[in-house]
């Protein structure tokens, strides 16, 4: 039988460290329990408003924060509140898949182009590989704006 995944980020600030993955993803932030949401509505706000509903105090509100697949078929990824600032490289990391079928120079200038609209959005380019054939198709490591590394592929 196989297991869905949910993917756990560290954050100091989890509203803002899922919305830059909700853009590099295209994934979007789910609705409150039990709130239908009008065309257009934005989840965050609504969330503010649910948890001030219930009691929860404003310093608390960005204590976590999720985001989803539209589509249902990639992981879900949530994101909670540590005090502590990322300090080493991480032992696992995404690999953001916006080249697959590509190769040579073609596939590095669709992950440089990437690239650049994610440097738009608060990553940080960290180094570029060079495709190597028969192994290395080429790729670009970056870091979010929490400095969590990935890789453009």
């Amino acid at each position: 039988m196989s297991r869905n995944i949910q993917v756990t980020f560290d954050a100091r600030d989890p509203k803002g460290l899922s919305s830059f993955w909700r853009e590099v993803l295209g994934y979007v932030h789910p609705g409150p329990p039990g709130v239908d949401l009008p065309e257009g509505a934005d989840p965050l706000a609504d969330w503010d408003d649910f948890l001030a509903e219930l009691g929860v105090p404003p310093e608390q509100r960005n204590t976590r924060s999720a985001i989803e697949d539209p589509e249902g078929s990639g992981p879900r990824l949530f994101f909670q509140q540590v005090p502590e600032d990322k300090v080493v490289k991480n032992r696992v990391h995404l690999d953001v898949r916006v080249a697959p079928d590509l190769q040579g120079e073609e596939r590095m200038t669709a992950l440089e182009a990437e690239c650049d609209r994610l440097l738009a959005l608060g990553a940080t380019r960290l180094r570029r590989v060079e495709p190597e054939p028969p192994f290395e198709a080429g790729f670009i490591v970056m870091a979010d704006p929490e400095g969590n590394e990935f890789c453009l592929d």
